[in-house]
């Protein structure tokens, strides 16, 4: 019959303080070892949900519409026109923002140099809440609505061309019959984001200035940012079906390197989780085992007395949970308060070219998810029962008299 829980408790924990030192250097290796896990956790996922939350912003959302053929050939020409507003296309409160823009490759000349861009016609009242140029800092003035026919440029963007606030510039690109047009546009604003990529890859103006430029009837695209993004594929679903003749992406397909960096992450995050649980789960096989040889005499006496060999594996077992319980609590603690500390983010500036290249922010804030935390403790704890099994065995596999015997040799 199995033994009482309160005296396996206290059996449990009696044994554990008569030897202090060996123990308590278990219990520093088991916190250290979370806390390290529960830290790089919580930087992992702060980059993770950082690089979703950049290619959600850079002009994408979590859904976008386009013509048949418009990722392939972005041209003027695959615009279409939309009768309904964006947001009647989903249910009441699965939209918080949504844009329509006019966007087609270009290419701009100042007076010195030229660049290839994407030319941008938005309403900068629907970009505020849904892309990165609702928030963006700008120099200058921004775009007074969808009818200003001025532009916006990017810092590095404005310093390759060797251009500044209030010059012309002249934008080359496609109308909507095919034809070359150039366009001329005043500088307005030159906005700074924490990368380069962006301030080199677009040119802003207003939408419905750009498609009367254009020739263009209609929008060439509309990205929407949900409320809920488990609900995705639900609302791809049901803008396919009220959009039968367009196409719906989700900012996955949109840019499948962050969706694969994105899926990356999940997975470094189980890597480094077994590699640390594993190295604590061989330290606390070690510390058992010797703890088990040490106490052969008093469990060769406790089975000469009767005590049936389940109980001891029981007394094992708990002895291994009570030391990791303590470990974890500790390190789940120490882990915790380091990722409080870093609570404004780690400042990348000095590496902020590198960190860029793998789609970093300048500063990297840590995010500490609940889930990762209940995974840490579950799987601790399956680590520690496995890990207290041999110790265990080998605790009830040697007969009474000959653990007896071998005590006094």
């Amino acid at each position: 019959m199995t033994l009482a829980m309160g005296l396996l408790l206290r059996l449990g924990s009696r044994n554990l303080l008569r030897h202090r030192r060996r123990n308590a250097l278990l219990l520093a290796a088991i916190a250290v070892g979370i806390a390290s896990t529960v830290l790089s956790n919580a930087l992992i996922r702060g980059y993770q949900y950082d690089m979703r939350d950049d290619a959600i912003d850079n002009l994408n959302g979590h859904l976008k519409v386009v013509a048949p053929g418009y990722l392939d050939d972005p041209s003027a020409a695959r615009a279409f026109a939309l009768t309904l507003t964006p947001e009647s296309l989903l249910p009441s409160g699965a939209v918080t923002a949504s844009a329509t823009r006019i966007r087609v490759p270009a290419v701009v000349q100042s007076e010195r140099e030229t660049r290839g861009v994407e030319l941008v016609g938005i309403d900068p009242a629907d970009e505020e809440f849904l892309s990165f140029l609702g928030s963006v800092d700008i120099d200058g003035k921004g775009l007074a609505g969808a009818s200003d026919g001025r532009l916006l440029l990017g810092r590095e963007l404005a310093a390759r061309l060797d251009t500044q606030l209030g010059r012309r510039v002249v934008v080359m690109a496609l109308g909507a019959d095919g034809r070359h047009r150039e366009l001329g546009f005043r500088i307005v604003g030159v906005f700074d984001t924490p990368g380069r990529n962006q301030e080199l890859a677009y040119a802003v103006t207003g939408r419905d200035a750009l498609a009367r430029q254009l020739g263009v009837a209609g929008v060439t695209e509309i990205s929407f940012r949900l409320a809920n993004e488990n609900a995705l594929d639900e609302s791809r679903r049901l803008l396919v079906a009220a959009l039968p003749a367009l196409q719906v992406h989700d900012w996955k397909s949109l840019d499948p390197l962050a969706a694969g960096m994105f899926e990356l992450a999940d997975a470094s995050l189980l890597i480094w989780l077994s590699i640390v649980l594993i190295a604590l789960g061989f330290g606390l096989v070690n510390a058992l085992a010797t703890a088990v040889l040490e106490r052969a005499r008093e469990f060769g006496l406790l089975r000469a007395l009767g005590m049936h060999p389940r109980h001891v594996l029981e007394q094992v077992l708990v002895e291994s949970l009570l030391v990791t319980l303590a470990g974890v609590l500790v390190g789940t603690l120490a882990g915790c308060l380091f990722v409080l500390l870093l609570a404004d983010g780690i400042d990348l500036g000095a590496w902020a070219t590198g960190a860029e290249l793998f789609g970093m922010r300048q500063v990297l804030v840590p995010r500490l998810l609940f889930g990762d935390l209940v995974l840490v403790l579950l799987a601790s704890f399956v680590f520690a029962s496995l890990g207290s099994l041999y110790p265990a065995w080998r605790a009830i596999a040697t007969p009474p008299l000959v653990a007896l015997q071998g005590s006094r040799t």
